[in-house]
């Protein structure tokens, strides 16, 4: 498909980004914020302590504009945090503070961490509803916390976070017009009007709705500084300004571009350094009603995207039924030549999963991706959508030895599952794996209640929260109750691992008798060295990928029982265990920590990638791949399940992406990813990293510069299975 030429300014702009990122101006806002925190406010109570320290070091931010600017604002991090942070109050560690101390007196849970089997929390990947700036404007939501005051009169908490909304709105306001002052200084006077008029005031155009996005945009990642948090549905709520703009000739196809553009590569020069950080856009998908929401912009944003070698923002499309011929072409040629960025969404599956785990039909369909592709609700989401991850494989080889470990040759101390051994059927093992694993993933999720608690009071998000339904209406923030859907969720990694092992114990151990339970033991501890007839044997039995229908009957059993055991806990607001199906970047580290398995793989091999089969295990085709993947209850897999299909680039063309995502979607599968870059190329990288940088590859929850990975990562890239046919 062709792509529209970079223009003369737009290429300007673009070298200047580029210089910016990568020599950043400094900013003083941890230090401000610290100040403030120890000194200036140190007497007031905490709640009004945090937000009038964070609303003096976000005004206190030094203003950037560059002549070509017409998106003002500009933020940009310190490379190191404060020496002396009072870390009651560090924006960044306030979660992994707790988590230590919440730790200390449990040795049961610490032993468990260095496996993967319980993992440090991730705060953020959450979206929320900008675009009630661009209607209201910050006078229009300073008038519902007027009115909510009223209706909420008798709640004792309240006032405190209607006032602490406040503090932070006049924040935004004041650093905006800080703005206004420099603008009019520079002679860019269009640009401070615009200024004057957002956030105070709703938005009356494209250009001014692009322009109060990223100003709150920007002072929220302040408040919020983690990875994974979204813009979300940026289509979806901008195209009715420019579909107005458009018919009154307020502005053209073009111009709208080049904001678009201008847009993105302002946010990837804040990221630059950071590929991994995951601020995602979610593009096209459904209307309430169920027709498809794929507008102009949603074709526009990709467009603009793909002529720039950005990795931020994530640009990922969702894929509604019936979706229009040219997203599905435009989808197609952004998995092949979007330099393995392409992210494809099924919307009715993933909206169906939603709605299997209580959210409602009209509210499923506004999903979007947090971060990787951790599907939650914009703007009725708390932020404790991704917590962590369980590596599902290291489990199961747990579960085997009963406890020892084959890595580090440890055995734990508080492991409470017996090894096979013990087990005289297959069906007593299988459940001590789901007793030991509920034992595991509940105790993480009574730590998240505890956390939860802890950040009602410490890092309540005044700013955020008042973009949450229904902190508002309910007069609490995102962590006490305010957000409609306070779920905890967590990536299960390693799962198809763990399929296959389950496969091959029920066949080798119980049913065809090829070892005794003690001689698969032994085996795995000898990484199969004297071993070697029986790890053939282990090789050959039938594999999840293979289109196998007995393996994957016990696939789709196994997910659908890990994730209920997940899925079966309510935390403190009645929310739930919310299984995420995702690799991010661990395949090869977490893989490092898994020792021989019974399904005859190696010590320390990659895992696999999310439910993506294994590639040893893919031997019968893409086709007879994605049949077992599809045969799975994608029901359970509430937060979404990501799959990766590398594809050979020699034999891979728009047609043939197109036949994959769209025959893989109908089958029920929801998420879509993979590279085309082909591993020779990738070698070279590795040679030669200096000529290569250019190069953008899809990790696992996110795309990175190949040449920023380290070398375990950039090698489980490039020995991934290429799909052929």
């Amino acid at each position: 498909m062709p792509k529209t030429p970079i223009s003369e300014r737009m290429s300007r702009v673009f070298a200047r980004s580029r210089e910016l990122a990568l020599n950043p101006p400094q900013s003083s806002f941890d230090y401000d914020y610290q100040y403030a925190i120890k000194n200036t406010y140190s007497a007031l109570p905490r709640w009004e302590r945090i937000a009038r320290a964070m609303a003096y070091a976000v005004v206190s931010q030094p203003v950037y504009v560059e002549p070509e600017d017409k998106i003002v604002g500009r933020v940009y991090y310190y490379k190191e945090k404060p020496s002396e942070a009072d870390p009651d109050f560090d924006i960044r560690s306030v979660f992994r503070k707790f988590r230590i101390e919440n730790s200390a007196d449990r040795p049961d849970y610490r032993e468990l961490v260095p496996y993967g089997l319980i993992t440090y929390d991730s705060p953020g990947h959450i979206a929320w509803n900008w675009n009630d700036l661009l209607i209201y404007g910050t006078d229009g939501i300073r008038k519902r916390l007027a009115t909510q005051r009223v209706r909420n009169a008798s709640d004792p908490k309240a006032p405190e976070f209607y006032d602490g909304v406040e503090i932070m709105l006049d924040a935004l306001d004041e650093w905006n017009e800080k703005h206004v002052v420099v603008l009019e200084a520079m002679g860019k006077t269009e640009e401070a009007e615009i200024c004057r008029h957002v956030p105070k005031h709703p938005a009356r155009s494209f250009r001014v709705a692009v322009q109060c996005f990223f100003m709150q945009f920007i002072v929220v990642m302040k408040e919020n500084p983690h990875g994974g948090n979204s813009p979300g549905r940026l289509d979806y709520y901008l195209w009715p300004f420019l579909e107005q703009d458009l018919k009154n000739g307020k502005c053209t196809i073009e111009e709208a571009r080049e904001l678009v553009e201008e847009l993105f590569i302002r946010i990837d020069e804040r990221l630059y350094y950071n590929d991994g950080w995951g601020e995602s856009v979610s593009l096209g998908g459904c209307h309430a009603n169920g027709t498809s929401a794929v507008n102009p912009l949603s074709h526009i944003m990709i467009e603009a995207f793909m002529k720039y070698d950005l990795t931020h923002p994530y640009l990922y499309a969702r894929i509604p039924k019936n979706a229009p011929e040219d997203w599905l072409k435009l989808c197609a040629d952004y998995v092949m030549n979007g330099n393995n960025r392409a992210q494809l969404l099924n919307d009715e599956a993933i909206m169906k999963a939603l709605v299997h785990n209580g959210v409602s039909a009209f509210d499923a369909t506004n999903y979007y991706c947090g971060g990787c592709m951790e599907v939650g609700i914009q703007g009725k989401t708390s932020d404790l959508l991704f917590t962590g991850y369980h590596n599902i494989a290291k489990l199961l080889e747990l579960c085997v030895t009963g406890g020892y470990s084959l890595n580090d040759g440890k055995q734990l101390e508080y492991w409470v599952c017996k090894p096979i051994t013990e087990y005289p059927t297959f069906d007593e093992f299988y459940e001590s794996v789901l007793a030991e694993a509920k034992r595991i993933m509940w105790a993480n999720l009574r730590h998240e209640d505890e956390l939860s608690e802890h950040l009602e009071a410490y890092r309540p998000s005044y700013l955020i929260s008042a973009m949450v339904d229904d902190c508002i209406s309910r007069g609490r923030n995102m962590h006490g109750g305010g957000a409609v859907y306070h779920d905890y969720g967590a990536s299960f990694i390693g799962v198809p691992n763990a399929i296959d092992s389950l496969i091959a114990i029920k066949k080798a151990v119980y049913e065809d008798k090829l070892c005794t339970a003690n001689e698969l033991i032994e085996a795995m501890k000898a990484n199969f060295d004297g071993y070697e007839t029986l790890q053939r044997a282990l090789l050959k039995l039938p594999k999840f990928g293979q289109d196998n229908a007995e393996a994957d009957a016990i696939a789709a059993k196994f997910s659908e029982d890990i994730c209920g055991v997940y899925a079966a806990y309510r935390n403190r607001f009645g929310g739930n265990g919310k299984p995420i199906i995702l690799t991010f970047n661990w395949a090869a580290p977490e893989g490092a920590k898994v020792g021989a398995s019974p399904d005859g793989r190696k010590a320390g091999m990659p895992i696999a990638q999310s439910m993506t089969p294994q590639g040893t295990s893919m031997t019968n085709g893409i086709t007879a791949a994605m049949n077992s993947c599809t045969a799975l209850p994608y029901d359970c897999f509430t937060g979404g399940a990501s799959t990766m299909w590398d594809l050979d680039s020699s034999w891979a063309t728009e047609p043939i992406a197109e036949a994959l995502f769209t025959g893989f979607f109908k089958q029920g599968g929801h998420i879509f990813q993979g590279n085309v870059t082909d591993d020779e190329t990738l070698r070279e990288a590795q040679k030669t990293p200096e000529r290569y940088t250019h190069v953008i590859v899809r990790v696992g929850g996110y795309s990175a510069r190949f040449t920023n990975l380290s070398k375990h990562i950039q090698d489980e890239v490039i020995n991934r299975m290429r799909h052929s046919g």
